[in-house]
Parts: structure tokens; sequence; C-alpha cells
């Protein structure tokens, strides 16, 4: 899969140069002429426009500072870090829950994940046009778009709630189309719509056995119904859950909890989907994603950015491994043999985010877990204890805490079992990007908060508000999130 991110400089020049200057960044035409489809009439291009989409998943301003700041800083398992003076733009605000409409933070995630949709719909609307394609390759990039494209609105539905939706290449000449691309959709018509385009991936997406080995990081049918099953958690379709979390088959549980996050570990059998980063031009790793959230200060490698939580520090039980392979501690020495002194500036460092090789390259060479096939059992787990079948519910939570090196839980009933639930996938998956929507869609977030001693206002922080640049240009067709 990292040769896929090769250059697409003539790609890019010939197709996405020509975008308009609104905030949604789409495209000024549906049509390209028939030199360029001439030009990319053959298998290789037509895996292009994918290349592309994945491409997007790199960039400073989709993966990595900013969408930590939402992710990560926003919640009680990270604070800022770095130096008290270094607010990282917005990172300070982040924290606090004072962010604004025109926080840095939440302008870039909408807009590059927009970005990356349009690429989806360029992908889209121009594969069915390379004829000398071969159709099958044709048929699963196209649904591998649509997994791509369901990924990037499952992030804006988590973050903004309801979005407009962009299915196809608007025409900014058309009235119609204008309104369409500015006209905000409500949360169940977002969901309704990924849950569409999973659906159709999975018709035509390959399992992950049957990619080679270059090609191991591509969204699989496997990857789709274990996102299908994400979206049917958020939305409290429990059955649903059960029913797509049963179809991710293929996978199993590692026995080293800590080595899935070394370079050896990566796309290895828990793995479902991971965005792949390496540290070369012009293959590239996702820019400044390790480096911001290096140790940082005299005999540090990086910004020190996203440091652990003194409340996730407490909510490791004692003796779980995960503690020490989530979190680098001041003071230490980690297993590639680099010491942490205690003259870094914080205490505490993301150790999922460390990159060895190149801890303080701009392109470091670490993937972004985002699927685990750890997380499958516990969604499953979850929705099992909510369908009253606790019962069968348990063994599950189980297998991942035996994995950690802890015992069997002690909970028994529906009450305690979903609150050991909820705090093993806060400690399995720390760091990956869950925790601030967790929270949320589990009520647990006025707590939570309050433990820091910050206001989570109930009515408005559940989501993040939209970004006032794009309020502006809709001219009321969206209207701003309650409380901003």
């Amino acid at each position: 899969m990292k040769k896929i991110y090769l250059s697409i400089v003539v790609l890019s020049i010939v197709f996405f140069s020509g975008c308009s200057d609104e905030f949604l960044d789409v495209d000024q035409t549906e049509s390209i002429s028939t030199q360029d489809v001439e030009l990319f009439n053959n298998d290789a291009g037509a895996a292009t426009f994918v290349t592309a989409i994945y491409s997007k998943f790199l960039d400073f301003n989709m993966s990595s500072f900013s969408w930590n700041g939402v992710s990560s800083i926003a919640s009680d398992d990270a604070d800022k870090g770095s130096s008290p003076g270094d607010t990282g733009s917005d990172k300070d605000v982040m924290d606090a829950l004072t962010y604004n409409p025109s926080s840095l933070s939440i302008t870039e995630i909408f807009s590059a994940n927009y970005e990356g949709i349009n690429r989806c719909n360029q992908a889209l609307n121009v594969i069915p046009q390379l004829d000398k394609a071969d159709a099958t390759l044709r048929a699963r990039l196209m649904g591998e778009a649509k997994f791509l494209r369901a990924f990037m609105y499952f992030t804006l539905v988590k973050t903004y709630g309801g979005v407009p939706i962009i299915d196809r290449l608007p025409n900014p000449s058309s009235q119609e189309d204008r309104v369409m691309q500015l006209t905000r959709k409500s949360k169940e018509e977002v969901y309704a719509f990924i849950e569409k385009d999973l659906n159709d991936a999975i018709e035509v997406l390959f399992e992950k056995s049957q990619y080679s080995s270059s090609e191991r990081g591509r969204a699989s049918k496997g990857a789709a119904y274990a996102l299908l099953a994400k979206v049917n958690l958020y939305q409290k379709n429990w059955q649903k859950v059960v029913d797509n979390c049963n179809l991710v088959t293929g996978y199993s549980i590692v026995p080293d909890y800590a080595s899935m996050f070394r370079l050896a570990g990566e796309n290895g059998p828990e793995s479902i989907f991971e965005i792949q980063g390496v540290g070369s031009i012009p293959i590239k790793g996702i820019q400044n994603y390790s480096v911001s959230q290096g140790a940082r200060g005299a005999g540090g490698w990086g910004w020190g950015f996203n440091t652990p939580s003194e409340s996730l520090l407490n909510a490791y039980e004692v003796g779980d491994v995960r503690k020490n392979a989530t979190i680098i501690f001041a003071g230490t020495t980690l297993y590639d043999g680099r010491v942490v002194p205690t003259t870094v500036e914080n205490p505490r460092y993301n150790y999922k985010a460390y990159s060895s090789a190149i801890p303080d390259a701009d392109q470091s060479d670490t993937n972004i877990r985002y699927l685990r096939y750890a997380e499958v059992l516990l969604m499953k787990a979850e929705a099992l204890n909510e369908l009253n079948q606790t019962s069968v519910a348990i063994p599950l939570l189980n297998q991942i805490r035996l994995r950690a090196g802890l015992g069997n839980t002690t909970a028994v009933s529906q009450a305690d079992v979903r609150i050991a639930i909820w705090k093993e996938r806060r400690v399995e998956l720390a760091f990956e990007h869950d925790r601030f929507f967790d929270v949320v869609r589990t009520g647990q977030a006025v707590a939570a908060f309050a433990i820091h001693g910050k206001t989570f206002v109930a009515g408005k922080h559940e989501v993040f508000p939209l970004p006032q640049l794009f309020i502006n240009e809709t001219a009321g067709l969206s209207s701003q999130n309650p409380g901003y």
C-alpha cells in the first residue's frame, strides 16, 4: 500500500488545480476532455484517482495537528502539552473547551475532509469513463472511493453534526447545485448516506487477504463492515452492530499489544484499516504527525503536543501492559534504546505516535491505526450488553482484558458491564482518535470533564461549531450549531 502514495503531480495539475475559491473547494466542472480520459485510460491511470484520495490523508490539515486538536486534545485523555507559551495556534482553547467557529482546528478539519470528498467525487465521476481499464479493477476502485468518502463523512458528522452532502461534482453555474453545496443536511440524513456508500463498497471490495503485500493498506470488505458497525454504534442500532461485527472475518488479536504500534507491527493480523505513512519522498508520511507529539525540550525530539492526561494515567489498572505501550514517560528508556531524559518539558508523551527511525522528521514512518479487531470485539460486546445478552458480552470483554495482562472482569450486571466496556474502550483505544466522541455518545462527557475542572456544556459541546467561514458563505442555507 505504501507504493500507492507515489507522486500525483500530473493528476493534480489536470484535475485538482481548477478548484473554486469557495470554502468547500469543489471542482468547477463535471467533465474532462477526451485527451485527458485517454491519458488515464488504463489500469494504472484508473488507480491513480484513488491514490489521490488516500494521499489526502497524509496532509497536515487532515490527519495531523488539527485532528489531534479536535479528537484528542479536546478530550479528557490528553492535555495540550508543549511549552506553556506555545498555543499551537489554538490547541490551548481546544484543551480548555473554549474554542469558537474561527478556531483553526475547527476550520481545517471541515475543509480538509471536503477536499477529500471532492477527490472521491472526482474518482467516481472519471473511473466509469476509463473503459480500457479492467472492469473488476474499476469496480473495486469505486468501492474504495465510496469507503473513503463514507469515512470522511463519518468524521464530519461526529465532529459537527449534520453537514452538507455533496455526492457528485457540483456545477457552480447551476443554482440548484450551489444550493446543494451549501445546504446542511440532518445528522440522520448524513448517516443514511454513509451507510449507503458502505453497503455499495461492500459489494465490490476485496477481502484483506486478497490484496498483494504492496497494497495491504487498501480499504477492504472487512474495513467496510467494521466502519458500518461503528456507524451503527453511534446510532445505537445494536442488532446491526452485532450483525456487521460478525461479518468482520479473517482478523485476530495479536498477543503483544505494544507490537502493533511499531513499524514491524503495521498492517498486522489485528489491523483492519490504517493510514499509511513512510518517511521518504515522493512516498511520504503523515505530515508532522510524529514530530508534533514527540518529547519536547532538552534531550527531546519533537514539539511536545497532545500529552497523556493524569486521568488517563489513572484509568489503567495495576499490571495493564497497555499503559507503558501507550505512554512515554520522562526518565525511561524506549523499546529501541532511546533514553527519554528528565529534562524534557512534559512528564508524558504519546507512544503510539512515536517514530523510532526518524522521530524528528516532518515525514515520519508512523501509521495511524483507525480500525482494529479489538474494537470490533468491544463494539460487539457493547451491543450485546445493550440487547440484554450480558452473559455473551462478558467473554468478549475478557478477551481484550486478558491480552492486556489483566484478569477477567468482576462486572456481572448489565449496568456494571456497560461501565466496564466503556472503561476498556478508553484504555484499549487511547490516542486512536475516539475518546472525545466516545464520551459524548455514551453520555459520560459532563462528569469526565469535571474531573479536569472543565465545564462540558450539555446541548452545546456534543459537537464542534461549524466554521465561521462556511457560515458566512452559506447566506442562510446552513445554521450554526447551538451555543456558538
